[in-house]
């Protein structure tokens, strides 16, 4: 068995997954940075860890697909003998209101951004049980909470991944496992770059601390739940919002 933490972070090529994989980097840790469908931007995540000192490596499997999602963490296990730290960060939008979306547009976002967490985890706990030690962090949204128009595939998947946390936390806090939830509010990403500009300047309307948040901001709540002080921190769903929701 290795003796380097093993941290798996999905959708880690770009945004926020990117900065929470290099937070996590350590020169005792080794990263799987997990995509896709973006290879050179994977490979551009697994350069800056290793700038950090750290060891990683791109794994491209879909975290939508059972099959694709157990012959990863096998080879993970196979090869490290352990996972230490699990964040569900891969996710998509298909935004639309709700009177004009396409059944298509309601599963593919269910099937990564729900699915695709409850798959992940489930291939981590029994090795992380064997060992009595883990971290899962699940990525949601401050959409979960509040709602959003064009959102409701996006929030209803973002809401269950929060019941995914609590309900997870409670089966496995006995085997000195945690699971918690980080909850986005507006960071500036690739994602929301998109966004027009009235639209952006009524959501900073919104935002009592007057700004966008970065990525990093999130990766540092993300890497605080993963560490040892966070040891009696378990079910909780933490809020990196700016003030936008309280």
């Amino acid at each position: 068995m290795s003796d380097q933490r093993v941290v798996v972070v999905t959708g880690a090529s770009r945004g926020i997954g990117r900065a929470i994989a290099v937070e996590l980097s350590a020169p005792d840790t080794r990263v799987i940075v997990n995509y896709n469908s973006s290879p050179g931007a994977a490979e551009e995540t697994v350069s800056l860890i290793e700038k950090r000192g750290a060891a990683a490596s791109a794994m491209r499997f879909d975290v939508a697909d059972p099959g694709e999602v157990k012959a990863a963490f096998d080879q993970i296990v196979d090869a490290h003998g352990r996972i230490d730290v699990l964040v569900n960060n891969a996710g998509i939008a298909r935004d639309n209101l709700l009177a004009i979306m396409k059944p298509a547009e309601w599963d593919d976002v269910m099937s990564t951004n729900l699915k695709g967490a409850f798959l992940c985890s489930q291939a981590v706990v029994r090795p992380m049980m064997r060992r009595r030690f883990g971290r899962i962090i699940n990525v949601t949204s401050v959409v979960a909470l509040t709602g959003n128009p064009g959102q409701c595939n996006y929030s209803a998947a973002k809401a269950g991944i929060i019941g995914l946390t609590k309900s997870l936390a409670r089966e496995i806090v006995s085997r000195k496992i945690t699971v918690n939830a980080v909850a986005p509010g507006y960071i500036e990403t690739d994602m929301t770059a998109a966004i027009p500009q009235k639209a952006r300047e009524v959501l900073l309307s919104q935002i009592p601390a007057g700004r966008a948040g970065a990525p990093e901001e999130v990766a540092a709540a993300v890497s605080f739940l993963a560490s040892d002080a966070a040891a009696y921190i378990t079910g909780q769903v933490i809020h990196v919002n700016g003030g936008m929701y309280m």
